[in-house]
């Protein structure tokens, strides 16, 4: 009966999480004939995606209006909605708390909330990243309480998201998606549903495979910016060799390389939080995954080498450093996104406003942001602003930064990002001191 619902595009399609993930794959499916009813515990959020108003960049306002006037997409605050619902995609964060564990709470609450609306033929797909055996071990036993039986009264799926903020060139659509089940029976049918929606599927054996191949491609990006951060710090010890020279040079090998460049930091929902994922489910098994970890920690501490940076560079210049003014340029934790989410902008705004007299921001697709408790807003960016401030700290690099003006109004400036060309006034990350 599900499949020939999903075949004939009758199925109800439920979301649970109206965030970066939930929103675009809410948008992909209605496109494709689904009805979509979301559910989100923000209720200003809620009543923002019933106006037709889009909080995310990749998710035009008018094309979510057209799918909420015609009745494809709505949003409510009700769980109990989920019961008309006959497929069900969780797309809440999954973060860690402050000793680096996994916080699942929002992940048991939404499958709390399908166990109490579960019955017959329904398809429930968790899409959040977590740790291998997240399925089987956490959202299975919930949803069997139900006394409904998975692989026979219902199916329980993973399909790992692969939302990359800001990318023109790869979405939802034609993004492969690795999809694995608790049985081959939720394998076949999860992969059914996708099938209707996205270009490519690739079925693994179990939900665990597909838990950690996430996990893998995720880790794999941390380990090797992780590996460029640290010959960058090596260079600037050196003190005459130039990070992004080397990159470039190795970059000419057609075979066995992979360029990756250094920066502030990782930022993101996945990348920095998939790693003490993996390492906690590693000690359950009485194993360490130390090159995992060391890769996550060099990651963070990259704001603070950025901070001690900037102040060498006020300090070698005659600025002292704790009466300085100080400018950072981009606090999304990537280009040309609004994103804040993990932003090592973010980390470095609190370090460096200890240790220098005043630091504002200015960032294009941030217009305020919350840090420390407190409401801070964007600067107007020009000729008599920018000349304000003593040194400009480059950290995230945006389309829509004139960088010459920069370099030619800006008294000093740290770079992060290699957005400008060399000059006597810029200090670059990965490069030594000018002496």
């Amino acid at each position: 009966m599900l499949k020939d619902l999903i075949k004939n595009k009758k199925a109800k399609i439920g979301i649970i999480g109206l965030g970066y993930v939930g929103l675009p794959i809410a948008i992909e499916i209605a496109a494709k004939g689904f009805k979509v009813i979301g559910i989100d515990i923000d209720g200003e959020r809620v009543k923002q995606i019933n106006r037709g108003s889009s909080f995310i960049s990749d998710v035009e306002s008018a094309t979510l209006r057209k799918y909420v006037r015609d009745g494809m997409i709505s949003a409510t605050t009700s769980p109990a909605q989920l019961r008309s619902c006959d497929v069900i995609l969780i797309c809440v964060p999954t973060p860690v708390t402050a000793n680096k564990e996994p916080d699942l709470l929002p992940v048991i609450q939404s499958t709390k909330w399908i166990r109490h609306h579960l019955r017959r033929d329904q398809l429930i797909i968790m899409k959040s990243t977590t740790y291998p055996e997240t399925t089987d071990k956490v959202l299975l036993p919930i949803l069997e309480e139900s006394g409904l039986k998975v692989g026979k009264d219902f199916f329980l799926a993973f399909c790992p998201e692969r939302i990359d903020p800001g990318n023109k060139r790869y979405g939802v659509i034609n993004t492969p998606v690795v999809i694995g089940g608790v049985t081959r029976h939720c394998t076949r049918i999860a992969a059914f549903f996708y099938k209707h929606f996205v270009d490519s599927v690739h079925a693994v054996s179990s939900a665990r495979a597909a838990e950690m191949s996430k996990i893998l491609e995720n880790t794999f990006r941390n380990v090797n910016i992780a590996l460029v951060n640290e010959f960058a710090q090596l260079c600037e010890r050196m003190g005459n060799i130039n990070i992004w020279e080397v990159i470039e040079a190795a970059s000419t090998k057609p075979f066995g390389f992979m360029p990756f460049v250094p920066g502030p930091g990782v930022g993101g929902h996945c990348i920095p939080i998939d790693p003490y994922y993996l390492s906690w489910k590693a000690r359950e098994y009485d194993f360490h995954t130390v090159f995992i970890e060391l890769s996550a920690r060099i990651n963070e501490e990259m704001p603070y080498f950025v901070v001690n940076k900037t102040i060498e560079v006020l300090s070698q210049s005659g600025v002292c450093p704790n009466k300085s003014k100080v400018l950072l340029l981009g606090m999304a934790f990537k280009r040309d996104i609004s994103d804040l989410r993990a932003s090592p902008a973010m980390k470095i705004y609190e370090i460096i406003k200890q240790r220098v007299g005043m630091v504002d921001y200015h960032d294009p697709h941030v217009p305020q942001l919350v840090i420390g408790g407190r409401r801070v807003r964007s600067i107007e960016l020009n000729k008599k602003t920018i000349r304000m401030y003593d040194i400009v700290v480059i950290l995230t690099d945006h389309s829509k930064y004139d960088y010459n003006f920069i370099t030619k109004n800006a008294r000093l400036i740290v770079d992060t990002r290699n957005a400008i060309k060399d000059g006597p006034r810029v200090f670059k990350l990965g490069q030594g001191m000018k002496r």
